[in-house]
């Protein structure tokens, strides 16, 4: 079997926590041969780690394109990067997994999208989530029927105090947005991926400006206010041509009882559920009605997450690697990624009429 050989470009902690790592779980059908980032350091020691013998650093992302012996790349830069850095690898003939969000507006997901098609390589999108076990068992039971017809559902992303103090997150310029930006589109695509990707009608949104300069209780360290230009909180809403519709709620700081991200609700017409987190796990909650009475049941989930050889690992490990698996099997086997480019595209664009809604006050519609 052919062992692809792959370029990172953005060495930060998803590139190295969640992307190398992940790779580095399947090292006999892959090798990451080249290190990309501005802070050369960090180029350096994330080569170190996960580098094979002939692997290089390099601070131009454009030598890793030159590179024709490069099979794969891997996008982790900053948000408002990825349509340029995305494009130009799919133009040199390159696989491009690009880290979340797609890109930063629909159009830029568009065209990103496009290229894709144009130079017939893959393009897929890191939303992760879709590789936990709560989530697979979601889809599971709405792919048996469990739930009937999924008319509505609650894509849930907030956080009580909890903005990012690392990085680039709160930076405007670079990021294009702040939680809904973030953790919003994780949840939204989990969503629509388990609602069965319903067709787009309208989008409505706000956005809020209250916390940015009360940092005070944050659960890492007081964020700079002087530095915070994204929003604190978002909330949206979908419809669906079919009629259903999607409640959004994206939150790195808001006055609530308990935080609860990378998590859906799910109404049907036989049933429903909800994820919850707990700890280092999620938890699943059925609803529905047996033997004429209401019923609520929590099937057991794994309260341990396993990587190669059953050793047990931490949840981001455990995503990665078997996003990395699906991805690589992609490629080598010619199949369509998990998470395509047409879906990345949608949950792209409804961040962006979210931002959108909230500007101009009024809906964004859909063709």
């Amino acid at each position: 079997m052919k062992k692809l050989r792959i370029g990172i470009v953005g060495l930060g902690y998803i590139g190295t926590a969640k992307h190398l790592a992940g790779l580095s779980a399947h090292r006999d059908r892959a090798e990451v041969v080249a290190f990309c980032d501005l802070e050369i350091g960090k180029a350096e020691a994330a080569k170190e780690t996960y580098g094979n013998p002939g692997a290089y650093v390099s601070t131009d992302y454009r030598q890793l394109l030159a590179d024709d012996s490069i099979d794969v790349i891997h996008v982790c830069t900053w948000n408002v990067t990825h349509r340029e850095i995305t494009v130009a690898a799919l133009e040199a003939g390159k696989h491009v997994m690009c880290e979340k969000p797609m890109a930063v507006t629909g159009e830029d997901a568009r065209a990103m999208r496009d290229a894709a098609v144009k130079a017939g390589k893959k393009l897929s999108v890191g939303f992760q989530y879709r590789f936990r076990d709560d989530a697979e068992f979601m889809r599971k039971c709405a792919d048996e029927g469990r739930f009937g017809e999924i008319y509505a559902a609650r894509a849930h992303a907030v956080r009580r105090r909890g903005v990012p103090t690392w990085g680039v997150f709160t930076d405007k310029e670079k990021q294009g947005g702040g939680p809904l930006i973030d953790l919003g589109g994780h949840s939204i695509d989990l969503a629509l991926w388990l609602m069965g990707n319903y067709d787009v009608e309208s989008v409505t949104g706000v956005v809020n400006y209250k916390l940015g300069d009360k940092p005070e209780g944050n659960m890492v360290a007081p964020w700079d206010p002087e530095t915070y230009d994204v929003e604190d909180s978002a909330f949206g809403f979908v419809r669906f041509k079919n009629g259903a519709s999607l409640f959004v709620e994206a939150a790195w700081a808001l006055n609530i009882r308990e935080s609860r991200e990378g998590a859906v609700t799910l109404f049907g017409t036989e049933g429903g559920c909800d994820s919850t987190q707990d700890g280092d796990r999620y938890l699943v909650t059925l609803n529905n009605v047996q033997g004429g009475e209401l019923t609520t049941t929590t099937p057991g989930m794994p309260a341990n997450y396993y990587g190669p050889g059953q050793k047990a690992t931490s949840v981001v490990e455990y995503m990665a690697a078997k996003e990395a698996n699906v991805w690589l099997d992609a490629i080598l086997n010619d199949g369509e990624p998990m998470v395509t480019a047409d879906q990345a595209c949608v949950v792209t664009e409804i961040l962006d009429a979210i931002y959108t809604s909230a500007q101009t006050g009024k809906p964004v519609y859909f063709d």
